[in-house]
């Protein structure tokens, strides 16, 4: 692999790790507020990123490329409401859906197809993480920040099963 593509991957990883250490601590801030669903959904969103992060980092020893964890920073949560939360995953989603197109367009450039194969499954597994966010920002818009309804959302957050093959 190119040395450009190696740092680029090695980027990635670290932006996986945080994101996943920015939802383990909204997960935190969920549980300190009494809502053990949403805060559970975060948790596996915790997991999900991990998985992320390793994908990448097997894809570099497959390709005998070397693997730099950087460290990682203390994440900025100023969520105080469910929708502040899922708002909040929207919007570093979309960054992380940012983050992926770019490294797809380096690895096109740089006509490296092993990866680009690696990146599609991440550019559909974007697609989707939007979609579940905007889903959460719809549903609590309709329920409120209260109430038998956020009681309701938080049940069926709650629900959620861990994915390994995330």
């Amino acid at each position: 692999m190119k040395d450009v593509l190696v740092d680029a991957v090695n980027a990635q990883i670290n932006a996986e790790l945080e994101s996943a250490y920015l939802y383990l601590a909204m997960s935190a801030k969920m549980e300190q507020k009494n809502l053990p669903g949403i805060a559970q959904w975060l948790r596996i969103q915790w997991d999900e990123e991990v998985v992320h992060a390793m994908k990448f980092y097997d894809f570099l020893l497959h390709r005998d490329a070397p693997v730099q964890l950087e460290a990682l920073g203390r994440p900025e949560v100023s969520v105080n409401t469910p929708l502040q939360a899922f708002e909040a995953v929207l919007e570093h989603e979309k960054y992380i859906t940012d983050r992926i197109s770019k490294l797809y367009d380096l690895a096109a450039k740089e006509t490296d197809y092993p990866l680009q194969s690696l990146l599609q499954w991440f550019v559909d597994e974007q697609v989707e993480e939007e979609e579940n966010a905007r889903a959460a920002i719809d549903a609590l818009r309709l329920v409120g920040d209260s109430g038998p309804g956020l009681f309701l959302f938080d049940r069926e957050m709650g629900s959620r099963k861990p994915d390994r093959a995330a």
